[in-house]
């Protein structure tokens, strides 16, 4: 993802304290200087590993509704490495979503940048184009990979034009010879409309024009997004689109902060006057006095062993289907690894147990 910088001198330029540089001189720091290169790759892996850290952190104290006595009692029970399985299986497509679009925003800004490196742009390089900069190929095909295999297929269409943005695949630059490019195009785009026409089609007929629009327009705007853009637009994107992502990156975590860290139960505790009490919450900690639970409407109950009739393992009203829809057996709100799990073992009914409202 290294790209070549122009080393044409410019012409003289005021610098910060007045004074003008003789001819010759450099617009701005080379892209190449190491301390800036440095500093953006400290940046990016500081965000890369510290984010999922606190957002780790933040979920026990909101799944314990901001008591601190709960929190205590959570940070207690709930060791690091669940800690740490439990951000994976519910983060992990947050992180790749915020790193792809990253990589694709900067690659495109850094393109632009290169287009003009005597410009604004290229003397104050965007932080997303030094992140890409930094970013090893390795590392940007993994992130890939993992989108690949977290994201609900509803979504996985956004990938063609990340992916060709990122990579700067342009159909023109690969194959320069008009029937050959054609062939190409016409020959995904046919593989492609083969694998979600029916879907396509009976998102229409249920008037889910959204998942048509996700599945029809991100393969066209792939098409074309690789390449330089105008300088006005580059540098619009590098100071709003920045912005934007990060602010849509913060929206995105609210969901994985508030996901729970324990799984969703109903206990059944037999009551000494004969009737049984369904508790809906999350079990803490089990030991041979009492079961620990905290409610799914607050508070914590300790509840002795010996009046626990049965447990049931309940989905969160996240993990309810929305659509009635199917790419080729993958439900579209499934990641691949969860539709290959589901084919490994189907779901299993749900326990009226769970049904229960508190």
């Amino acid at each position: 993802m290294t790209r070549a910088v122009s080393d044409q001198p410019v012409a003289a330029d005021p610098g910060a304290d007045g004074a003008t540089a003789t001819a010759g001189s450099w617009a701005g720091p080379p892209r190449d200087d190491p301390e800036r290169r440095a500093r953006a790759s400290q940046s990016f892996w500081a965000v890369a590993v510290g984010a999922p850290a606190i957002f780790s952190v933040l979920r026990l104290g909101v799944e314990a509704g901001g008591e601190l006595q709960t929190t205590l009692l959570l940070v207690a029970n709930v060791g690091p490495v669940n800690l740490v399985a439990a951000f994976v299986t519910t983060a992990t497509r947050l992180v790749s979503t915020a790193l792809v679009a990253v990589f694709a925003i900067g690659a495109v800004l850094a393109v632009s940048a290169d287009r003009e490196p005597n410009g604004r742009l290229g003397r104050r390089r965007p932080i997303f184009a030094r992140w890409a900069d930094v970013a090893p190929v390795w590392f940007v095909i993994a992130c890939f990979g993992l989108a690949l295999v977290t994201w609900q297929v509803l979504y996985l269409p956004l990938l063609l034009p990340a992916l060709a943005a990122t990579f700067q695949l342009d159909p023109v630059r690969l194959f320069e010879h008009l029937v050959i490019r054609a062939l190409v195009i016409g020959a995904g785009l046919l593989a492609y409309s083969w694998l979600v026409f029916p879907t396509t089609w009976n998102a229409l007929e249920q008037g889910e024009y959204v998942v048509a629009l996700l599945f029809t327009v991100p393969p066209l705007v792939a098409l074309f997004v690789a390449g330089p853009i105008l300088p006005s637009i580059a540098r619009l994107l590098a100071s709003v689109g920045q912005a934007a992502a990060l602010v849509m990156l913060v929206w995105a975590a609210v969901p994985v902060i508030t996901t729970p860290v324990l799984p969703l139960t109903v206990t059944t505790v037999e009551d000494t006057g004969g009737t049984d009490e369904d508790i809906r919450g999350h079990v803490i900690s089990v030991d041979d006095v009492n079961v620990v639970i905290l409610q799914e409407r607050g508070g914590v109950r300790y509840v002795p062993v010996d009046r626990v009739a049965s447990q049931v393992l309940c989905p969160t009203e996240e993990e309810l289907p929305r659509y009635r829809l199917r790419v080729r057996d993958f439900h579209i709100e499934d990641s691949l690894l969860v539709g290959l799990g589901r084919f490994v073992r189907p779901q299993a009914p749900i326990d009226a147990a769970c049904r229960i409202i508190p």
